[in-house]
């Protein structure tokens, strides 16, 4: 059952409104959350789905204001589509996450990016877009996506965290665009800051941030204590620890899950600490 209705602005805090967009799923939870960021004039972060119903409700909530930008934290299909349909009807640039390059498209990408997303302006890590008072930050937390931003807004300690922390679950960090190095960084980089409240991309708003990041890196850690004491009791393939690890986990889930290991693999790799022998694994000498 959705936490509110899809469609229906909700006022967070006097600067942010949130929308649900219609698209719950496994993977969304009870769909993408929208924010309306100011009140005279208006960003748009992570407008979701291009779908008429959910776009006409948003153009309902904006209500004639000027929407000075269209905020993207990453281009995963349910994060960015209604971008250009908004775009087209405001006239607002598209700015944020940078788009793939030709050579990242058979590598990086996968059916969950949308293949489409051009934005007008890439920000980069302190680079800001504001309006009558407010300002966005751009806070790069590359892990979930290599091109994954957070927004801080300036004038109240809010962060709009995207899919890097989530107010449901621990996200996906699925290779070769996810990256489970760069997203421990990024947790340890949000664990510095004094953001007040994280507005996420999926699930409820963030009260108490550090707690649940400092949460997220013991869950991240314990999976790596897991797969370490599987892997020094013999070699393994990726599928038999996802069943030996997930036993009780939907077994529909258990391809994300595999992704999961698999980054924490490399993870590892990286570290000197895991070897692989074709498709097994194995403690590295």
């Amino acid at each position: 059952m959705a936490e509110h209705p899809t469609g229906l602005p909700i006022q967070l805090e006097p600067l942010v409104t949130r929308i649900l967009a219609p698209n719950p799923s496994a993977f969304t939870h009870t769909g993408t959350q929208v924010h309306l960021v100011g009140s005279e004039d208006l960003a748009v972060i992570d407008p979701g789905p291009d779908d008429p119903e959910h776009l006409d409700a948003l153009v309902a909530a904006i209500g004639g204001r000027r929407v000075v930008a269209i905020v993207i934290t990453h281009h995963h299909r349910d994060h960015s589509p209604a971008s250009r349909p908004l775009a087209a009807i405001t006239g607002a640039p598209i700015v944020g996450a940078a788009p793939f390059g030709p050579s990242d498209a058979g590598a990086r990408s996968d059916a969950a990016f949308d293949a489409d997303y051009v934005p007008d302006r890439v920000l980069g890590e302190g680079e800001r877009v504001g309006g009558t008072g407010w300002t966005l930050e751009a806070v790069a937390t590359p892990g979930h996506t290599s091109n994954h931003l957070a927004f801080a807004l300036i004038e109240t300690g809010a962060l709009f965290s995207g899919d890097h922390v989530m107010g449901w679950s621990t996200t996906i960090v699925s290779p070769p665009d996810g990256d489970m190095t760069a997203y421990m960084a990024s947790l340890e980089k949000l664990m510095e800051r004094g953001d007040r409240i994280y507005y996420p991309g999926h699930g409820e708003a963030v009260e108490n941030p550090r707690r649940l990041v400092r949460g997220m890196l013991g869950h991240r850690r314990a999976r790596e204590g897991q797969i370490l004491r599987l892997l020094r009791a013999g070699g393994h393939e990726v599928p038999a620890m996802v069943a030996r690890m997930y036993a009780g986990l939907d077994r529909k889930l258990w391809p994300a899950a595999a992704r999961s290991v698999l980054a924490h693999l490399y993870d590892l790799r990286g570290r000197g600490l895991v070897r692989e022998e074709g498709e097994t694994w194995t403690i590295a000498a």
